[in-house]
C-alpha cells in the first residue's frame, strides 16, 4: 500500500449542498463506506485531488415505505442497517441474503448498498500495488496500452463483482439519480451498466445514485442469492446468481435469473421467459443452464480459471433454481 495523497475532503449534508460541492470541485470522487475506493487510493489506482464524503447527505439516507408498498432505499444506507431492517427481511429476503454476503461484519457496518451498486470491476493485473502494476507496464484500465487478460484485443475485461445489483435485478427494482444541475431521473437498474471493464457505468462524472426503489413483490414469488468464492467469508463473488421465480401447481409461471461475476456488469439473464408453462424438471434446467455460455464471458481476471467460473455459475444457477422451486411448493 502506498502513502495516502493529500486531498480535500467536503462533507454537505443535503442534495443542494451536495450539488454545490460538485460544481466547486469538477472530477471530485464521491465517497460513502470507502470500502473499495480507500483501497484504490492506498495502491496508486487513484489519485483525487477532491473526496465528498456522502455519510450526511439526509437524501441518501433511511428506508421509507412507497404508496405502492414497496420500499424506497436511500444509497448511503449500509449494508448493515439492510439486513437488520425488519421491513427488507419480510418483504426483499433477497436483498438481505445478497447484503449478508458481502465481505466481513466490519465492512458491512460502513459499506453502503450505492457503493456496491458503483462497485469498480476487478481484476489481477488492476487491483495491484504500484509497483506491480509498473512492473508490468500496467493495463488497459489503468495507464497501460494493453489488457493482460486479452492482449491482442482493445478491450478491458474487468469483472464487476457486486453482490447486490443481481438480487435488486431480479426484483425489477429502478434507481433514482441526481444530476450536478439538481435534476433527478430514474431508470431501471440494469441501465446504469454497460459491460466494458474499463467505464461500466453509464453514470456520467456529474451524476450521484440518490435510492433504489422496489415494488411490492408478486403473491408467491421466491428469491435467493448464492455466490461462490475462493474464501468462505470477506471476499468477492467468482461467480454469484439471483434467481425470483413463481410456480403454478407443478409449472414454473415466472423466472428471472441475474449474474455476477462473470462480466464486466451485472448480468439480466435473457430467454427466461421461454421456460415459464413447463414443469421445472432436468429438462428445463438443462435449458435454462444452456442460456449461460452465449451471455457470460468469464475472463482469466480472477486467480481461478475461466473454465472452473463457467462451471461453477451453471451449478449455481441449477442447484439454486431447483431448491427455489421445491420450496415455492
Amino acid at each position: 500500500m502506498e502513502y495516502m495523497p493529500e486531498f480535500t475532503v467536503a462533507r454537505p449534508s443535503s442534495l443542494a449542498e451536495l450539488v454545490a460541492a460538485r460544481r466547486a470541485n469538477p472530477g471530485a470522487h464521491l465517497l460513502a463506506g470507502g470500502t473499495d475506493l480507500v483501497a484504490n487510493i492506498r495502491r496508486g489506482i487513484v489519485a483525487p485531488e477532491h473526496l465528498i464524503e456522502l455519510t450526511h447527505v439526509a437524501e441518501l439516507q433511511g428506508i421509507a415505505e412507497t404508496s405502492s408498498g414497496g420500499l424506497r432505499i436511500g444509497a448511503g444506507v449500509t449494508l448493515a442497517a439492510l439486513i437488520e431492517d425488519e421491513r427488507v427481511e419480510a418483504t426483499f429476503p433477497v436483498v438481505v441474503e445478497a447484503a449478508h454476503a458481502v465481505a466481513a461484519a466490519s465492512h458491512r457496518e460502513v459499506a453502503t448498498l450505492g457503493g456496491n451498486l458503483c462497485l469498480d470491476t476487478r481484476c489481477v493485473y488492476y487491483n495491484q500495488s504500484e509497483w506491480w502494476r509498473a512492473a508490468n507496464d500496467y493495463c488497459l484500465k489503468h495507464r497501460g496500452k494493453i489488457c493482460h487478460v486479452a492482449p491482442k484485443g482493445d478491450h478491458c475485461f474487468a469483472a464487476f463483482s457486486g453482490d447486490l445489483a443481481p438480487a435488486l435485478m431480479v426484483l425489477g427494482a429502478t434507481v433514482e439519480i441526481a444530476s450536478a444541475d439538481g435534476k433527478t431521473r430514474r431508470c431501471a437498474l440494469p441501465d446504469i451498466y454497460t459491460d466494458d471493464g474499463l467505464a461500466h457505468l453509464r453514470l456520467t462524472a456529474d451524476d450521484c445514485l440518490l435510492a433504489i426503489d422496489l415494488t411490492p413483490p408478486e403473491p408467491g414469488l421466491r428469491t435467493g442469492y448464492a455466490k461462490a468464492r475462493v474464501r468462505g467469508a470477506i471476499d468477492f463473488p467468482l461467480a454469484g446468481v439471483a434467481v425470483a421465480l413463481r410456480r403454478c401447481g407443478a409449472d414454473l409461471a415466472e423466472l428471472r435469473v441475474a449474474l455476477t461475476g462473470t462480466n464486466s456488469c451485472p448480468l439480466l439473464i435473457e430467454g427466461t421467459r421461454d421456460l415459464v408453462g413447463a414443469p421445472l424438471d432436468a429438462d428445463t434446467l438443462e435449458r435454462l443452464v444452456g442460456l449461460l455460455p452465449k451471455q457470460i464471458q468469464p475472463m482469466s481476471s480472477t486467480f481461478t480459471p475461466p473454465g472452473y467460473r463457467r462451471k461453477v455459475i451453471a451449478n449455481l444457477t441449477r442447484t439454486l433454481t431447483s431448491r427455489m422451486f421445491d420450496e415455492a411448493a
